[in-house]
């Protein structure tokens, strides 16, 4: 996967607000009103904006049922993120840090 295929989820998840969306989302599907309630210092339009953003990323994931926007959590992107960037610094400083213990000790 070309690195640049992860930027928009770079930048939704650059935001803080997006992230407590994430946070909030983690606990189960939320309903668009649901989403907006729990942000009060938020606009309706400006949590739409932020939910935007996350679709675009693929990090949310909309359906309808009736009148209501059902949002859900897609937690794909971030595993793409920890597997191509986390995952393999996470062996380096693994292994480092085994080292000075075994030197230590």
């Amino acid at each position: 996967m070309p690195n640049n295929d992860l930027d928009p989820v770079w930048k939704a998840l650059s935001d803080p607000t997006r992230r407590s969306i994430l946070d909030l989302l983690r606990t189960g599907p939320k309903t668009t009103t649901e989403i907006v309630e729990a942000f009060p210092h938020l606009t309706r339009f400006g949590v739409m904006k932020h939910l935007d953003v996350l679709r675009d990323a693929d990090l949310v994931q909309t359906r309808e049922e009736g009148r209501q926007r059902i949002n859900s959590l897609n937690a794909v992107p971030i595993r793409q993120i920890y597997e191509r960037w986390v995952s393999q610094y996470m062996e380096f400083w693994s292994d480092r840090l085994l080292r000075i213990k075994n030197d230590f000790e």
